[in-house]
């Protein structure tokens, strides 16, 4: 696969009243994306629900984005966990993965392991993955951060981990990634907020939730920073700061799918326990921003 870069979604997985898939919700998301500039496709990541998913649907939901796809972006998909035997298991018995070209594998969540211990999960899963692994640093869910030294250490040992998305809002720590990673291992935000901010110090793109909404915007921002007019990004930077906010205020997917729901782009503003919509003022202030 060819080195991340650019623009990804974390594509939502939509949800009828009764709480079961809406793939046709589903595929009008997909085309919007596509049609909205982006690089490349995130299925079953934390935006997706996919905690909540059975094992028949996931392979559901990868069959019908490839279905839409049609191999005109790259896609890459969430397999992880904080059980490394299982997160293995899970990857060998997923037939759907021929249809991805990459893994996005979360750090592991509850357990809290040492900084070690994240190098050899990382490790095992890296050396029986078919396909190339991007690793997803988020603290903020899982109580554990992956430290630089981690993953310039997994950057430099496994080529077979090709990129980071890094959400853990830490400068200091995004500084030091990019000083000492490995030439070709790219790094993405995982934090539509300071996309921006990440890009000025040599992150390669997002990995964006906001862009299931407002992909042509979200695109330019970084197709912009790619080309050194920070300037212009600037500008779509603060455009795309009142209704960011907004977005996650009540957590996320909570708030993306309002603002899809409420820009007809999926039919039901449905979440699966214990997720819940946002509030109706809420709703009320994204319709208004969107």
């Amino acid at each position: 696969m060819k080195r991340l870069m650019g623009t990804g979604v974390a594509l939502v997985t939509p949800f009828d009243e009764e709480g079961r898939l809406d793939l046709d919700s589903l595929r009008r998301l997909v085309e919007h994306v596509i049609a909205g500039g982006v690089n490349f496709l995130v299925v079953l990541g934390t935006t997706a629900e996919t905690a909540t998913l059975t094992v028949a649907e996931k392979a559901e939901v990868v069959h019908t984005v490839a279905g839409v796809n049609q191999g005109r972006l790259p896609m890459i998909a969430g397999i992880g966990g904080n059980n490394t035997a299982e997160a293995i298991r899970e990857i060998q018995a997923a037939s759907w993965l021929k249809e991805c070209q990459g893994i996005l594998s979360i750090t592991p969540f509850y357990n809290k392991p040492s900084q070690e211990g994240l190098y050899q999960h990382f490790k095992a899963i890296a050396a029986v993955s078919p396909l190339p692994l991007c690793l997803y640093n988020v603290p903020g869910r899982t109580g554990v951060n992956m430290k630089a030294e981690t993953v310039i250490r997994l950057s430099k040992d496994c080529p077979d981990i090709m990129a980071l998305k890094e959400a853990a809002g830490n400068f200091e720590q995004a500084t030091a990634i990019m000083k000492g990673k490995r030439d070709d291992f790219a790094v993405l935000s995982g934090d539509d907020s300071i996309v921006l901010p990440l890009m000025a110090i040599g992150f390669d793109g997002v990995i964006s939730v906001v862009a299931n909404v407002l992909p042509q915007a979200c695109s330019d921002l970084v197709r912009y920073a790619q080309a050194d007019d920070f300037a212009t990004a600037r500008e779509l930077h603060l455009q795309l700061s009142g209704l960011c906010k907004s977005l996650f205020e009540e957590g996320n997917p909570a708030g993306v799918k309002a603002a899809l729901h409420a820009a007809g782009i999926i039919r039901c503003n449905t979440l699966r326990l214990p997720l819940i919509p946002v509030s109706e003022s809420l709703y009320r202030l994204i319709q208004q921003s969107l």
